[in-house]
């Protein structure tokens, strides 16, 4: 026998007791194999998904942060309309790295998923060899795993939303847009757009602490209750959301412009007092839902530690001096009104409870978390 022969008789002899072994394995062990392999597919793709949300949540944090910087182009003394067009250049790279969080964490979701169902099979084959072919499977898995959205799609929407009005916002501002103008269309498109990241920042389970997460569960009550005012009354026209924006406040200055007020797009005592009064002159359940955005603010200032009055609905002056108060405290104009800025302040504020080594800081008369 040639050597090249006999190395062909030694190579078919042992692919033959290989393949004798296989067959030869018990049913059992081999649908235990399955699962233990599965088992550590599962683990695998765990430890994925978390890493990759963690990604997300670092890109997202990172983008509402320089979404906050350009934000406060309106309290520049020193800012052109030039600019304002050139405002949010800087923007694209953590953009798309959010964008890019975003993607990767919701196909490392669906790779989760699969093979959290073919651990489910492998359960079923086991319990079925263990059964033997006349016998009857013992308890079955029978969850299929879901895959849940990392976020509400409301929320996907409004930030995809926001983020076309900053377009727009953007592209509106012209060299013979005034100064004044252009600063304002910039600043609510910029505060939506932030405010809109941080929900879904919020949705997306990004805030662990139960108190971060009313912080910005309240700020959005606010300009949903304000939306939802503004719409019965007759003045906003866009989607209530929760996320103001350019439509919010020129409804705003609807409502001062019609109530002979001064037109500033905030709103402040005066304001708030005018709107109730449409309202109850409304009567009906648009009476009965008047004091809703007026409540917010006060529920907001509660959660901060600036306000122990009663969450009421009724703006007094003792409001404007919490809301002063707070202001100053964020670094924002004492107006004692509630404007883009301040809620951008608000927001701010969150954003930086969400910094990995951030540790709340006592404020007064600080209400439990819950």
């Amino acid at each position: 026998m040639s050597g090249l022969l006999a190395t062909a008789v030694v190579s078919v002899v042992v692919v033959l007791g290989l393949t004798g072994c296989a067959e030869g394995t018990d049913p059992v062990d081999r649908a235990q194999a399955q699962v233990t392999a599965k088992e550590k597919a599962v683990a695998t793709a765990q430890a994925e998904f978390d890493a990759a949300s963690d990604e997300f949540c670092g890109a997202s944090r990172d983008y509402i942060d320089a979404l906050d910087v350009y934000g406060d182009v309106l309290h520049d003394t020193a800012i052109t309309v030039g600019d304002v067009q050139t405002a949010g250049t800087d923007l694209a790279d953590p953009r798309d790295d959010a964008f890019d969080g975003a993607e990767a964490a919701v196909d490392a979701q669906q790779a989760l998923v699969t093979a959290q169902q073919e651990l489910v099979d492998a359960q079923v084959a086991l319990a079925a060899a263990e059964a033997g072919p006349t016998g009857t499977p013992s308890v079955v898995p029978t969850e299929v795993p879901t895959s849940a959205p990392l976020a509400p799609a409301a929320s996907v929407d409004r930030v995809k939303q926001a983020e076309a009005d900053f377009d727009d916002a953007q592209a509106a501002v012209t060299p013979q847009t005034p100064l004044v103008e252009a600063s304002e269309q910039f600043n609510s498109a910029v505060v939506a757009l932030e405010m809109a990241w941080l929900r879904l920042f919020a949705d997306a389970g990004c805030l662990t602490d139960d108190q971060q997460v009313e912080a910005v569960a309240s700020v959005t009550a606010y300009t949903y209750a304000l939306q939802q005012d503004l719409a019965t009354a007759g003045y906003y026209t866009g989607t209530v959301d929760g996320v103001s924006g350019p439509l919010t406040v020129q409804a705003i200055e609807d409502l001062q412009e019609a109530n002979g007020l001064p037109v500033t797009g905030t709103v402040d005592k005066a304001t708030a007092e005018a709107l109730q009064a449409e309202l109850v002159a409304l009567g009906g359940a648009a009476a009965q839902e008047s004091l809703a955005s007026t409540a917010a603010v006060q529920q907001t200032l509660k959660l901060a530690g600036f306000w122990d009055g009663p969450v009421d609905g009724v703006w007094t002056d003792e409001l404007t001096a919490a809301l002063q108060a707070i202001q100053t405290e964020l670094g924002v104009e004492p107006t004692g009104a509630v404007d883009a800025a301040t809620i951008a302040a608000f927001e701010r504020a969150i954003a930086e409870l969400t910094a990995p080594d951030a540790s709340p800081s006592p404020s007064p008369s600080s209400p439990p978390a819950g």
